[in-house]
């Protein structure tokens, strides 16, 4: 399976845009791509789509914020 195109996968359809695959660095909270509502949305498809557990208390928004940090997250978790 491959982790970052699922993450890919996963936040343009959240975002519904197909800049998080064009621009790895964008991030996604000041761009306002994401709200704390797509935050647990990511989080639960992350669990579903690649069995990764992120408990929402664990939750940095700082280690989150850009579809790279948000792939080297869930390959740390894995």
């Amino acid at each position: 399976m491959n982790v970052e195109k699922t993450v890919l996968d996963i936040l343009e359809e959240i975002t519904g845009t197909d800049e998080v695959k064009e621009n790895k660095d964008v991030d996604l909270f000041e761009e306002g791509l994401m709200d704390s509502l797509a935050t647990v949305q990511l989080l639960v498809e992350i669990e579903g789509q690649l069995g990764v557990q992120v408990p929402v208390s664990d939750f940095d928004r700082e280690l989150w914020k850009t579809p790279n940090k948000v792939i080297e997250q869930v390959k740390a978790l894995q």
